[in-house]
């Protein structure tokens, strides 16, 4: 497979997960002489998403997306969000005939009950339609691959997740106010409800409590807790030295799929506190390098007796590399599923 076009309605001026995740892997995957190219919200006119204005809806029809997919000329096509684009993008391919994957990133129907009374298994129904009608769907964990099968998904595909080491480490000095009292437990991550930031927030710690990140709902939590210092949003190594300078890494989040985040943290050599939930039981498991517990305090408070060491080495374990090796020969996979299915109709008539 020489060349992979990447459908994605997530992209920037977005800072997360799943721009990361595909940014990272196009870079890799070019490393090795993949050409790869991204259909994203930049080539069209966009709006906001209503509760959720830094995410930008493309508006465009399929006609238009299924011109440009002919125009990049790609070998594979990879649709990585439900979104407008991503409906469209496989809209387009099934007409076709084409094949193509799919990836799971986000809970998508968790996050949105948590904004609108819209039942689970509506909002399920309709992914596993979306997904289903691919021929793989790409997810980061064993969890994730289990709950999604036991709802009805198929042709799941394992697509784990790497971190910058050289970005992502211990570093000297600090930037974080001196006067900010020790220990220092942050998260990083969007300011939004589906987050569960407040739990963290209202946790009874000793020290000082660092909300890293943008989002909707950062104007109301600096309101709403004047002893939380808030950065804003935070790139580059300016984020990797933010991470360095905690102590403890609160990842209250019950809706991730995985939470690239914490891997940035252990890679600065922070320990993780997190609930024992989907993305935490398979990053942090027991590994050592952080501590999962129904009760978040306890899990915060223990988790400072963890070398920090020990979190850099755990993190190791997981790198870019092998993670789009593993996006690629999931699409090799995918071609052949697909080639195979047409001899077999073939074959029987």
């Amino acid at each position: 497979m020489s060349s992979i076009l990447i459908v994605t309605d997530a992209w920037h001026p977005q800072i997360n997960g799943v721009v990361r995740s595909l940014e990272r892997t196009a870079e890799e995957l070019e490393a090795i002489g993949i050409r790869v190219e991204f259909l994203t919200p930049q080539a069209f006119k966009t709006l906001p998403c209503p509760t959720y204005p830094e995410i930008r809806l493309s508006l465009t029809h399929r006609g238009i997306v299924g011109r440009k997919i002919e125009e990049f000329d790609c070998e594979h096509l990879h649709i990585a969000t439900e979104g407008p684009l991503g409906l469209l993008a496989a809209g387009v391919a099934r007409r076709a005939g084409r094949p193509f994957t799919t990836s799971y990133h986000t809970r998508f129907p968790e996050y949105v009950s948590a904004r609108l009374p819209i039942p689970l298994s509506w909002s399920y129904s309709w992914l596993r339609k979306f997904h289903n009608a691919g021929c793989g769907c790409m997810v980061a964990t064993r969890s994730l691959e289990n709950d999604l099968r036991d709802r009805g998904f198929q042709n799941l595909m394992r697509w784990s997740r790497g971190v910058d080491e050289q970005l992502f480490k211990p570093y000297e000095g600090s930037v974080l106010p001196a006067d900010l009292p020790r220990p220092v437990y942050m998260y990083v991550g969007r300011v939004a409800i589906e987050k569960n930031i407040k739990a963290f927030l209202d946790l009874k710690l000793e020290g000082s409590k660092v909300v890293v990140g943008g989002g909707p709902q950062l104007e109301t939590l600096r309101r709403e807790y004047p002893d939380t210092h808030f950065t804003g949003p935070k790139v580059g190594e300016d984020l990797g030295r933010h991470y360095s300078d905690a102590d403890v890494f609160v990842f209250p989040s019950l809706t991730d799929t995985f939470g690239n985040v914490m891997l940035e943290a252990l890679a600065c050599g922070v320990p993780v506190a997190a609930y024992p939930v989907m993305g935490p039981l398979d990053v942090i498991g027991d590994t050592g390098a952080g501590v999962l517990s129904e009760d978040l305090q306890e899990a915060a408070e223990a988790s400072l007796d963890i070398p920090r060491d020990h979190c850099r080495k755990i993190a190791m374990n997981y790198t870019w590399a092998a993670s789009a090796r593993q996006f690629l020969d999931n699409c090799i996979e995918a071609r052949d599923i697909h080639n195979s299915t047409i001899l077999q109709a073939r074959a029987a008539e």
